[in-house]
């Protein structure tokens, strides 16, 4: 499952030191002026699961997989970005392929780091991020409507679903507030998509804090936590800065260093769960002696569709789902365990899969 999440922001907010802490690489260069990031840097992310390492002690397995999601760094966009200013059409185009969105803003002052609007202003910037995905979002819109009227006059009804859907789209955008707000039918979800709108994906604000703040927040990122709850997205607070020295860190120099911040874990931590949160994902599990590994899933996929993931023949020829609840699983040391206290189900094609099910598929090749 190849989900990615863009990394979008003004120039020197923090977004390519975020990207490189996430990729615990130097991929993006960080640097104190605009567009020093030009090509979108995709980064593969681990997405940290304590659950798989308790699994995998119990075999023990070999070889520890855990899931991934791909972070994308898009070059930070400036007003005017949706007629070109900057570099942004370019820029634009490539938040189309991402599944979801995360709006770094700046939540920290320094006199060092420029700021390209003059001021340091975190909804300010928010606001001027999503006018250009708006505006954006509207022009491509205003283009289909004539074909789409034209198509949907001779009766056919991919036109007349997809017209409807533009324009309640344009009743959003006109009015000032992004496509994700329109409802959206389950029947009418693919062709939702099929429109690739910017201000449609579901969007994580992330609060970029001076170092003192990142275990608590400040003013600043209080204010944009507000303004996700009243916009509807996720939220979370982060330290770009210490989490790039966190990401250089071998893992008893990391948990030392967390001590001494005040955290429990590193943000990115939060940051990826929040990502999973925000695109409806949850995770189960394989276990055996080679590997223990796990699967990302959408949340109320089905046994089949869970079997799908690992092959499509699994799903094809699924006949059961040998599953075991993780708590139950660890509790009674494994399988046999499970089974002797009737923790062990055969689970049909009806099954919807929980988080954390320790699942094993049995189907005809």
């Amino acid at each position: 499952m190849a989900l990615k999440v863009a990394i979008v922001g003004l120039p020197n907010v923090g977004k390519s030191t975020l990207f490189n802490a996430l990729t615990q690489t130097a991929a993006a260069q960080a640097a104190n002026y605009p567009f020093c990031t030009i090509e979108p840097n995709t980064g593969d992310v681990a997405v940290p699961e304590p659950r798989l390492d308790a699994l995998a002690a119990i075999i023990p397995s070999k070889e520890i997989i855990p899931s991934r999601i791909n972070f994308v760094d898009i070059a930070g966009l400036v007003r005017g970005a949706s007629k070109g200013e900057g570099l942004g059409n370019q820029f634009l185009a490539n938040i189309r392929d991402c599944d979801a969105v995360a709006f770094v803003t700046r939540c920290f002052i320094d006199d060092d780091i420029t700021h390209v609007e003059g001021k340091v202003d975190p909804l300010a910037d928010l606001e001027t991020i999503e006018t250009e995905l708006m505006l954006a979002d509207l022009e491509s819109l205003d283009k289909r409507v004539t074909n789409l009227e034209k198509r949907a006059k001779t009766g056919d009804k991919d036109s007349v679903q997809t017209l409807r859907l533009v324009q309640a789209a344009l009743v959003e955008l006109n009015a000032g507030r992004p496509a994700r707000t329109v409802k959206v039918d389950v029947e009418d979800e693919k062709a939702w998509r099929m429109l690739q709108l910017l201000t449609s994906k579901p969007a994580l604000y992330v609060s970029n804090v001076d170092e003192a703040s990142a275990a608590d927040g400040n003013d600043m990122s209080r204010s944009v936590a507000e303004r996700a709850a009243r916009d509807g997205a996720d939220h979370v607070a982060i330290s770009a800065q210490i989490e790039s020295e966190i990401a250089m860190l071998d893992p008893e120099e990391r948990a030392e260093f967390l001590e001494t911040l005040g955290l429990t874990e590193p943000g990115l931590n939060k940051l990826i769960r929040e990502a999973y949160h925000l695109l409806g994902l949850q995770t189960y599990f394989t276990v055996g002696p080679k590997e223990a590994r796990a699967w990302t899933i959408h949340k109320g996929d089905t046994a089949p569709q869970a079997a799908g993931v690992i092959h499509t023949d699994f799903e094809k020829g699924f006949i059961r789902a040998e599953t075991i609840a993780f708590d139950d699983y660890v509790r009674l040391k494994g399988e046999a365990g499970a089974r002797e206290a009737g923790k062990f189900r055969q689970e049909g094609k009806e099954y919807v899969v929980q988080d954390g099910d320790v699942l094993n598929f049995r189907f005809n090749v």
